[in-house]
């Protein structure tokens, strides 16, 4: 184990751009690499971007038709033979944020099935390091794109807590489209020792007011949350914020559930347009609250929370406007009885899967033309604890 060792030890005294170097250097010397490629899933979830582009190499490869795509999408190693290498691709991935995919090259007939387990650890320190190193260069903010953002997706993605998340308790996972031109969809999760707090936001207008008007809202409730207010007082506090700036001239819908780790109870603020369905079993169903006022639609407007429980196995799905207001060709929106379908039928997908599988649906379901708004889905698995199964 020494080697994984002195492999985290180098990673965290590495300058932040020559992580990738520091891995590349440490397999060959503790494990007889040929050579390493790492790349990083675009924001569109659609290919595996290179990090550190080498002269003539493939700057990207899809993800749902090639090795690396494999491995990203199995969470699993997956090893490829070629006439005089073997390649292993790794997934790297944090608290189940995915994030992309390390391969390394190795002689053929090296032993890789004994090397996986010390590959896996260095995908995972690897992980980490980039998180950390982020704040210090753009490196692998750049390598994510597959094309250039708008100024209001640039800022709606930096508000954005990861895509993925994975406790004992639950799994979840999330994406927008069109993922370069976002306006004001957007979601925030935070979990603590016992709470899972999950936002799903929708921001009215386009552009950069859009997305000025979703990150005063989105600080405004972390503000909040962060001061140990309750639910209802986080809207009523984001609800000042925006209407002091804005006068009810622009205004923000929101979902804001807050989930009991141990016990599966939730708490909500409905306010606004982002939905909820539940799948428990075979049974799909929308999960409807009292209807309260948007933020900042009025100055001091009043909230109140209500409460529902999750159970061990539910699926929670939760779409702003721009998936269940899509309309079909035929005039009928997508929320009335397709998304209820999608539901059901990706019911055997992961949770990091499942949005962009809905979403899939949602452009052919649009007759394959340009959706008119930003679309936002939020899939949660919920697994409870040991006591929730056997209350």
């Amino acid at each position: 184990m020494h080697e994984i060792a002195d492999v985290e030890q180098a990673l965290r005294r590495a300058a932040p751009h020559r992580l990738v170097s520091v891995v590349e250097d440490a397999l060959r010397e503790h494990y007889g690499a040929l050579g390493v490629e790492f790349r990083l899933a675009d924001y569109g979830l659609r290919t595996l971007q290179l990090v550190e582009r080498p002269p003539g190499a493939v700057s990207s490869v899809p993800i749902h038709d090639s090795p690396q795509g494999r491995a990203f999408g199995a969470q699993e190693p997956y090893v490829t033979d070629g006439a005089d290498s073997v390649r292993v691709h790794l997934p790297v991935t944090v608290r189940g944020d995915r994030m992309g995919v390390l391969t390394a090259g190795f002689p053929s007939g090296a032993d890789v099935g004994s090397m996986l387990p010390g590959l896996g650890q260095v995908c995972e320190a690897l992980g980490h390091e980039i998180l950390v190193a982020e704040r210090d260069t753009d490196l692998y903010v750049l390598a994510r794109r597959a094309t250039r953002l708008t100024l209001a997706a640039e800022m709606q993605w930096q508000l954005l807590p990861g895509r993925s998340c994975a406790r004992p308790e639950f799994a979840l996972g999330a994406h927008l489209e069109p993922a370069y031109a976002i306006f004001g969809d957007n979601y925030d999760w935070s979990v603590s020792a016992g709470r899972l707090t999950l936002t799903v936001t929708n921001g009215m207008g386009e552009g950069i007011e859009a997305a000025l008007l979703t990150n005063l809202a989105i600080n405004a409730l972390r503000n909040a949350r962060r001061a140990g207010l309750g639910l209802a007082d986080q809207a009523a506090l984001a609800d000042q914020a925006v209407y002091a700036q804005y006068r009810g001239s622009a205004f923000v819908s929101v979902l804001l559930l807050s989930f009991d780790l141990v016990t599966g109870e939730v708490e909500a603020v409905d306010a606004g347009s982002p939905r909820l369905w539940r799948l428990r079993g075979h049974t799909v169903e929308s999960v409807s609250f009292e209807a309260q006022l948007p933020l900042g639609m009025f100055e001091d407007s009043p909230y109140v929370t209500e409460r529902f429980t999750v159970r061990p196995g539910d699926r929670l799905l939760f779409g702003s406007d721009g998936v269940y207001a899509a309309v079909s060709p035929d005039g009928e929106s997508y929320g009335e009885r397709a998304l209820a379908r999608a539901l059901s039928g990706t019911r055997l997908l992961p949770p990091t899967h499942v949005p962009q599988a809905v979403l899939r649906e949602l452009a052919a379901y649009h007759g394959g033309t340009p959706l008119e708004d930003d679309a936002l889905v939020v899939c949660l698995d919920w697994h409870g604890t040991p006591s929730s199964f056997a209350a």
